[in-house]
Parts: C-alpha cells; sequence; structure tokens
C-alpha cells in the first residue's frame, strides 16, 4: 500500500474560519500557478514538495477563482465544491458548515431494508423538484433513493458520466445547499439517498489535468474513455477517497455506488478506500457501499463492500422477457432459464464460465449472502442504452412483466427499480448530452456506432433514426410523467408496486439476516422454482414462468401462497404452473399473521 508522505495537502479550497481559505493543487508539472479571484486580485501560490502548490488567504464563502497555470492557463479548481455556473467559468468556495441540518440525528437504515429508486435528477427538474416526489415514494415502500451522478459536467443536460468536477455538485440542478437540503428532507421521510460516483475516468471536455498534472493517468493503461487513472500515486488516491468523504461526512449521503470498477487499474485502491471510509465514519451510522464490476469480483463483496449490482440476473431476465439476444445479451442466449437459476441459487450466473469472447469471467458466489446482489428489470444503462430508450414493458408481453416484477420485489437480493416503473412509464429514457461543436459531432456518430452489433442497425440509414443526444429534444423526451390517473395498465402496475412492497416489509425484510439459499431447479421454458430459509427459519419460495405456456410444477397441493400473480389465477390443477405467473409461498416457523395494512 503507498505511504502518505507528510507533504501530501487535502485538494481544493478548504476553508479554515469564515474568512480564510486554503487552497491547495497537485501541480507537479507546472512551474508557476496562482490563485485568480473574479475581483481581479492575483495570489501567487508557494511551490511544495511533491509537486504541490498551497496558499492561504483571505477569501471568505462565495469567492470566486480560478488557477492559473504558468501564465498561460485559467482553470477551475480540479476539486471545486461548487461551480458559477458552467465547468468553464469560476470555481467557488464553499462553506461546508453553513447548512443547519433538522435531521441531524438520522443514522441511515440497515442494508438488509434497502428498496432502491434510481432516478436523474435533472430528468425531475433539480434537486427542489425530486424533493416533491420523496413523500410518494416512502409512502409506496421505497426506503432509498439513488441519484445518477452529480459531479459537475459540461452543459446542463447529461446523464452525469462525463462529470469533470468530482467535488462540485451540478450547477444546474441547484446549489451545494439545496442538494442539502433534498438529502435532509429524504432523511425525515426515513429515506436513505445514495450517490453513484465515477472514480474511473474523467469526461472529455473541461478536464485540464493532462496540462499541468500527468500523474494523473497512466498511457500504459487505457479504459474505453482514454488513459487510465494511475492510482499507484498517493496524491491520486487521496483525490478520491476525500471526495467520497466528502459526500458521506459533509453531504451525509447514506452510500455510494462506484460506477465500472472493473476499469480501475488498482484494485487494492477499492479495499484501501472502503476501509478509509469504514474508519472514518461513525460505527453506528449505516453506510452502503455498492459496486458495479463486469469482473464479477465476489472478493469485493466479502469484506469491502455491501452489494454488487447484478448485471447477470437482469440479462437473464431480459432475454426470457423479450427473446433479445443481440450484442452482450449473446452470452444468455443459450441457456437462459438455467442461468436464471443460477443467479438465484447462487448470485452471480459467471462465475469463471466462458463468455461469447472464449474467456473466463466471475468468481464463485455461492458463499455471498443473497443481499450481496442488487436485482433490477430495469436501470439507467438498460434503458438509455437502447436506441430508442424503449421501457421494458414496451418490449415484452406486460403480464410477464408484472411476474418478473414479484421475483424482483419479494426475493431475498436487494431489489432496484428505476424512475417511472412503478407506474409503467410510457416516455423513454434517452442517452442526452449538451456538447457542443466537434465533441457533439464525435459523440452523436459514436452514439449511433455503438449499434452496428445490432441485427436491426446493420443499415446505416437504420442508424441515422437514433435521437441525437446533443438535441434538447432528447432530453426533454426523457423526462418521465410520474403522477397522473394513467392507463389501466399504469393502475395495475402502481397497484402491484405497492401490494409487493408492503409484504417484502412484513415479511421478507425483517427476516433477511442469515438468510441462506435453498436451490433453484427448472420447471420448463423461462419458468424456475427457487426457494431460500430467511433467518427465522421460515422458508420463502418462488415459483416463476416467463412463458406463454403453462409448465408441470411439482407444488404441494396443501400449499397457501401468500401472493399470486396475477391474483385471479386458477390453480385448479396444482400439478400446473399457468403462463405468465408468479407464486410465493411462506411456510413460516410460526404462523403467519394476516396483512394489516399498517403504514411502512
Amino acid at each position: 500500500m503507498p505511504l502518505r508522505s507528510p507533504e501530501t495537502w487535502p485538494h481544493g479550497a478548504i476553508m479554515q474560519d469564515a474568512e480564510h481559505t486554503q487552497f491547495a493543487l497537485w501541480a507537479p508539472d507546472a512551474f508557476y500557478v496562482s490563485v485568480e479571484l473574479d475581483n481581479g486580485q492575483s495570489l501567487p501560490m508557494l511551490p511544495q514538495a511533491d509537486g504541490w502548490f498551497v496558499i492561504k488567504a483571505r477569501c471568505p464563502a462565495g469567492t470566486r477563482y480560478r488557477y492559473n497555470i504558468d501564465g498561460e492557463l485559467e482553470v477551475p479548481d480540479p476539486a471545486s465544491r461548487a461551480q458559477d455556473g458552467d465547468i468553464h467559468r469560476h470555481s467557488v468556495v464553499v462553506d461546508p458548515l453553513a447548512y443547519a441540518w433538522r435531521h441531524g440525528d438520522w443514522q441511515g437504515r440497515p442494508w438488509s431494508e434497502a428498496v432502491i429508486y434510481e432516478l436523474h435528477v435533472g430528468a425531475l427538474g433539480g434537486f427542489a423538484e425530486v424533493e416533491q416526489h420523496l413523500a410518494r415514494l416512502a409512502a409506496l415502500g421505497i426506503t432509498a433513493i439513488e441519484l445518477m451522478p452529480l459531479a459537475q459536467f459540461p452543459g446542463d443536460r447529461n446523464w452525469g458520466y462525463d462529470g469533470v468536477l468530482p467535488y462540485a455538485p451540478q450547477a444546474s440542478y441547484g446549489t451545494p445547499e439545496q442538494l442539502k437540503h433534498l438529502i435532509d428532507s429524504a432523511h425525515g421521510h426515513g429515506l436513505a439517498v445514495i450517490l453513484d460516483v465515477v472514480y474511473n475516468h474523467f469526461g472529455p471536455d473541461g478536464n485540464y489535468l493532462h496540462r499541468y498534472a500527468k500523474g494523473f493517468f497512466r498511457e500504459d493503461k487505457h479504459t474505453p474513455w482514454g488513459a487510465a487513472i494511475d492510482f499507484r500515486r498517493n496524491e491520486v488516491r487521496d483525490f478520491f477517497i476525500e471526495n467520497a468523504l466528502m459526500w458521506l461526512l459533509e453531504y451525509r449521503f447514506d452510500g455510494l455506488r462506484l460506477d465500472a470498477v472493473h476499469a480501475i487499474e488498482d484494485p487494492d485502491f477499492l479495499s484501501e478506500m472502503a476501509r478509509s471510509i469504514r474508519q472514518q465514519i461513525d460505527p453506528t451510522r449505516h453506510v452502503w457501499l455498492t459496486v458495479e464490476n463486469e469482473l464479477n469480483q465476489s472478493s469485493l463483496l466479502e469484506y469491502d463492500y455491501d452489494a454488487q449490482w447484478n448485471d447477470d440476473g437482469h440479462n437473464a431476465l431480459h432475454v426470457l422477457l423479450t427473446g433479445e439476444t443481440d450484442a452482450y445479451y449473446a452470452d444468455y442466449a443459450l441457456q437462459p432459464t438455467e442461468q436464471l437459476a443460477r443467479c438465484l441459487s447462487q448470485g452471480f450466473v459467471f462465475q469463471g464460465h466462458i463468455t461469447r469472447h472464449g474467456e473466463p469471467r466471475g468468481e464463485p458466489s455461492e458463499h455471498l449472502p443473497s443481499t450481496a446482489f442488487v436485482l433490477f428489470l430495469q436501470n439507467h444503462d438498460q434503458i438509455g442504452n437502447r436506441a430508442f430508450g424503449e421501457r421494458l414493458h414496451q418490449l415484452a408481453d406486460p403480464r410477464a412483466v408484472q411476474a418478473a416484477t414479484v421475483l424482483l420485489l419479494l426475493s431475498p437480493m436487494i431489489p432496484l427499480m428505476f424512475m417511472g416503473d412503478e407506474f409503467a412509464a410510457e416516455q423513454p429514457f434517452l442517452f442526452f448530452t449538451s456538447h457542443h461543436g466537434e465533441l457533439a459531432d464525435l459523440v452523436r456518430e459514436g452514439r449511433r456506432n455503438e449499434f452496428a452489433a445490432f441485427s436491426a442497425f446493420t443499415d446505416p440509414h437504420q442508424r441515422e433514426r437514433i435521437p441525437d443526444p446533443n438535441a434538447e429534444q432528447t432530453f426533454h423526451a426523457s423526462q418521465p410523467r410520474l403522477i397522473g390517473s394513467g392507463t389501466a395498465l399504469q393502475q395495475q402496475t402502481l397497484a402491484l408496486y405497492r401490494q409487493l412492497l408492503q409484504l417484502r416489509h412484513q415479511y421478507i425484510i425483517p427476516n433477511l439476516s442469515g438468510t441462506q439459499a435453498l436451490g433453484a431447479h427448472i420447471l420448463g421454458h423461462a419458468a424456475v422454482s427457487a426457494r431460500w430459509r430467511l433467518g427465522n427459519g421460515s422458508e420463502l419460495r418462488i415459483d416463476l414462468n416467463l412463458s406463454d405456456t403453462p409448465v408441470v410444477n411439482p407444488a404441494q397441493s396443501d400449499t397457501v401462497w401468500l401472493f399470486q400473480q396475477p391474483p385471479a389465477v386458477a390453480l385448479s390443477d396444482p400439478g400446473l404452473l399457468p403462463a405468465y405467473c408468479a407464486l410465493v409461498s411462506l411456510t413460516a416457523a410460526t404462523p403467519l399473521q394476516p396483512l394489516d395494512g399498517e403504514r411502512l
């Protein structure tokens, strides 16, 4: 593990008291650096060891500034706590203690209680507008909202994965204080708040690190977004660990989801970050750490991280529901039912199994608890990375989607849904940005070329139909309408989510600790039966048929079903599981109590 040198400084503008701020920039490739204030004052920074430039100056909160590199280039602070507008404008000194918290005694929720609702702040209108949905989500049974990345990006519209200034909340969404108010309000509703963070690359516009801190990157390793970040360097590791701690301590986020950690070349960094967080967070707080990881490294989930987004489970379910087998779905084309059964009984589908590229992927995961896996039917990627952003109920038979929703919300895995799932939203979620000039052209063409591997877009003329990410209309089309009377399908979907989440809170969540998978077996194509022993000794069983044909099911004639979907399904023949059906039983260690309808 790299050792911290005594010359390492906290990155960025750190207030020392109400009137004074310390500015620290790691710029080993610069000869001269100054702080340029928007009042015209220039403050030469003092060079320190190991490439640091530091100055303490009379600068209160709200001071606007830039760094001048070698008298040639003015840049924003890479650790800017806020921007005065876009990434190319001034950075702003922020007082982390200015916000008066109303729910300062909030300690979070245990991971076993997680029911996660992923949302895009910009698509809902900003920090203040997201607050308008909190009461509704809490009443539905959601226990956590997960915000797509907030780091300052170029322009006003972006998914957030092109962020350039990881410490600065996106200015077009609101101020740092408004973000804190959103988190505070969520806590008042009993909702935890997770932040999606991107520590594997910087966006292409507004990143000046290559000019004065080439050591942030390593040219011998590359990611899909360019040179890999060099986590071998103390200053780089500290930059991201300090960022994680800022979100958790100053903003009081309840957890972080680390994007695409398979693109982080130094796996030791991930463990170091998790340990640093655990050591510096009050042990009475519940802080959740989850990852997205194509490598399926179960070793990361044994000690350091609570869970991984289980793309395997989604992909197997998606193939069964839609029949799509293009691109990465090809890995699930031949045996999707067997793969779903493996997912339900062991966690990952790929645990060293060979992919379509002829390479092994993943590590054994059967020893991990079910709660180490976040299951979903949709998320921002799986909707937005489609050419036209269609939602699942528009691609598959809604009856099959409703049956799969039973599995999502009543299995012992941690459920995640994307904004609009609970309402069968009709609006797509498209890929959108607000780049300009040559970069806008590159993003547009790159987006269209991504789909060359899909059979529907082998013709270039077909790819030209894909919406332009930079068109403002693309963004507006992606804003879901979540409130209203709705169609019959929307009303049915909302009622289903409400009932299933009430069951989860009453019967599943209190008994998740100590849950053990008892196996899953195949009933037929797209049909499985899975069982788990919950922590209180009761046995949970889910029989699922996503096909349009009844399948033989060795059910016991005296089984008492906790839930049936569809509700009026005919079970006159207990030896058959009807089409588009999900049955859930709970053989309790103690007699079941009737569902009482209490507030969750």
